[in-house]
């Protein structure tokens, strides 16, 4: 596992579903995909996102940062072959989950003050404030909801993560 320059730990990889992996509607040319039943919901999973995931495995210390919190590890490692046991974040459910600024005080309390890299479809301009003032590096990585997380995305964490060691 590589570490991080500052604090001898990986970056965090924090990780929306819907729309990295969940794709929008079929998914796009290009994005190789399987329909799934998750708890009754019919859904697309890119093959692709969780193929360019699995590239990163040792960059980063990934945790899953959707609505789904811990049916992520209920589901994605057996569907997808994601790595299994990763820790996921919990929400409070009286915030508006229109964009995806609804994560911050939950992905600050869990990073603290160490780097940290974000994937989702739903980044917002409260997001790059947040980003951007924020005492640790961060990098937000957005998504096309309808392809998910390909190999463009992939390699611009790729490239952030050395630049961290």
């Amino acid at each position: 596992m590589t570490s991080d320059a500052e604090g001898g730990e990986p970056p965090l990889l924090f990780v929306d579903i819907d729309g990295v992996i969940s794709l929008h509607g079929a998914g796009a040319a290009g994005v190789e995909s399987r329909l799934a039943n998750v708890d009754g919901a019919l859904v697309c999973l890119s093959l692709t996102a969780a193929r360019e995931l699995r590239a990163l495995a040792g960059r980063f210390e990934m945790v899953w940062a959707s609505g789904w919190e811990e049916r992520a590890d209920e589901h994605l490692p057996y569907l997808l072959d994601l790595p299994r046991g990763l820790p996921h974040l919990s929400f409070a459910r009286d915030v508006g989950r229109s964009h995806a600024h609804w994560k911050l005080d939950a992905i600050e309390a869990f990073a603290g003050d160490r780097a940290l890299a974000w994937i989702d479809d739903s980044l917002d301009e409260t997001c790059e404030r947040w980003a951007a003032r924020r005492g640790a590096p961060a990098l937000l990585v957005r998504t096309d909801p309808a392809r998910g997380f390909t190999a463009r995305e992939r390699e611009v964490l790729a490239r952030w993560a050395v630049r961290r060691r």
